[in-house]
């Protein structure tokens, strides 16, 4: 009776393979890719793009309620500040070593396999990255700085400005702590409204093959398939690169564990 009952509840917990959402994804993609191949001027049309740049609006549009409430959350329920400080300096330098790595290895490839050569030569346009680029230089340290201040709270939210909203996070969640059991009924309702928000998230991730169809179709209808040549050169040196160092660390792990092997029995011999 219990080997059916487990059955019968694996048999309704699983789904078919349509169902899984990133399958939907890959399909939505591999039609998106055909349909800006065979029929461009579709492709190209307001409303296809509107598929992806809605997608993509709905996903920013959630990432700073997610942020606050997970930062006020997770230090509001820490009773120690001192402890928030420590994983504070340990998670800021996870955060600059691996972004150095991932800088590095992003310079390297750029300038050897040169994935985005030859990428929409008609359709691109070098003022908008010679706008970005000097108004990069025009902006000082002490500017940046002053820039994660926001001039109000609900401004920083209406603009997204993520390090603004997590300024403030940071301020409020141990404005919480501080206040001890007092802040009982407000760490709870953070707690609620966060459940809420990854629940908002949930209900737009359902709208994802949607936004892939969309992007997909666009980009192959407007810069050819050119565009995802490049994208599939690239995707398929990453993981030729990936391959050979897994298979090289497999290596050395086993060279290491063969030189133990021989090892520990004469450590116990002596």
């Amino acid at each position: 009776m219990a080997g059916n009952s487990r059955c019968g509840s694996a048999g309704e917990t699983g789904k078919p393979w349509y169902k899984i959402l990133y399958v939907q994804v890959l399909i939505a993609i591999v039609l998106g890719a055909i349909v800006g191949w065979l029929w461009p001027a579709f492709a190209t049309n307001d409303w296809i793009k509107a598929l992806g740049d809605g997608f993509i609006k709905l996903i920013k549009m959630v990432i700073a309620p997610i942020i606050f409430c997970t930062v006020v959350s997770g230090i509001s329920h820490i009773q120690d500040a001192k402890k928030v400080g420590r994983i504070g300096v340990k998670a800021l330098l996870y955060f600059e070593v691996v972004s150095t790595f991932a800088l590095m290895i992003g310079l390297i490839v750029g300038n050897l396999v040169r994935p985005g050569a030859g990428f929409g030569s008609a359709a691109a346009d070098a003022t908008k990255v010679a706008g970005f680029a000097k108004q990069a230089e025009a902006q000082k340290s002490v500017d940046f700085i002053l820039h994660i201040i926001p001039d109000t709270v609900v401004g920083a939210f209406a603009t997204g400005e993520i390090l603004q909203v997590l300024f403030f996070s940071i301020l409020f969640g141990f404005a919480i702590m501080s206040l001890g059991e007092r802040g009982h009924t407000l760490r709870s309702f953070i707690d609620d409204a966060a459940h809420g928000v990854f629940g908002v998230i949930a209900i737009v991730m359902r709208a994802a093959p949607l936004g892939a169809f969309g992007a997909m179709a666009y980009t192959i209808g407007k810069f050819g398939t050119g565009a995802i040549l490049n994208l599939i050169g690239l995707i398929r040196d990453v993981l030729r690169h990936r391959c050979a160092v897994c298979v090289r660390g497999a290596r050395d792990h086993r060279a290491d564990r063969r030189l133990l092997d021989l090892q520990v029995p004469r450590l116990y011999q002596g």
